[in-house]
């Protein structure tokens, strides 16, 4: 079974509020992508790595990874204007269409290795594989007239990365046009009248966004997480 992994880096550092995209920010001495990029290679060396990034931003990536002496393997390719246009170029970089492909947001270092190698077993079998998590805390729907209502949480999860499919399923489903109810791989798939496959993530797998959560990084780092 051929593993790839699509690891998508296309934000800005608009919430983040710093001068470079906040893939590039470094947490533990290293920019965040590259933790993100080691995790799948230290998973599992022959797992085939795509990175998908903005067209401009080649020339600083390969600057970044120069400084930082680098040497992880990696196919990089230009994103889309989109997350959807991002991934699809990603897979179009696949050639075979047998195999498993994790797709995974570059600013999510994170990921159990764990996570990633049963994401890949229960693609291999059911189609696809999607890391999820319960909620922690009471939820409340809200409606355009501004009222609320309870909802029983235990109905509920949060949806994380990496969500990994069977290649030739993937990318068939990516043949569609982008509609906007398309928040994530895992709604492509499901357009195409498949029920997706849940697994169990990690809380620690953020997805880092604010400043906030670059300080949670750090303490993460810390913990030799």
């Amino acid at each position: 079974m051929k593993k790839y992994a699509i690891i998508v880096a296309g934000g800005s550092g608009t919430r983040m509020g710093s001068a470079i995209s906040k893939q590039y920010l470094e947490i533990g001495n290293k920019p965040i992508l590259m933790h993100s990029l080691e995790k799948f290679f230290k998973t599992d060396s022959t797992i085939k790595i795509i990175l998908v990034i903005p067209e401009e931003d080649f020339d600083f990536w390969k600057s970044l990874c120069s400084k930082f002496n680098f040497t992880v393997p990696h196919q990089l390719i230009k994103g889309g204007k989109s997350r959807f246009q991002s991934v699809k170029n990603g897979l179009e970089h696949i050639l075979d269409f047998e195999g498993i492909v994790a797709i995974h947001d570059g600013v999510r270092p994170f990921v159990q290795p764990e996570v990633i190698m049963e994401s890949y077993e229960v693609a291999a079998a059911k189609g696809s594989a999607i890391a999820v998590v319960t909620l922690k805390d009471s939820i409340r729907k809200m409606t355009e007239d501004g009222k609320s209502f309870s909802q029983e949480r235990q109905y509920f999860r949060l949806v994380q990365t990496p969500q990994t499919f069977q290649v030739s399923k993937i990318k068939k489903a990516f043949e569609t046009k982008e509609l906007q109810q398309f928040t994530d791989d895992a709604t492509v798939y499901e357009h195409q009248g498949w029920q997706v496959s849940l697994i169990a993530g990690n809380l620690e797998n953020i997805k880092i966004t604010t400043p906030e959560d670059m300080a949670y990084a750090n303490f993460l780092l810390g913990k030799d997480f």
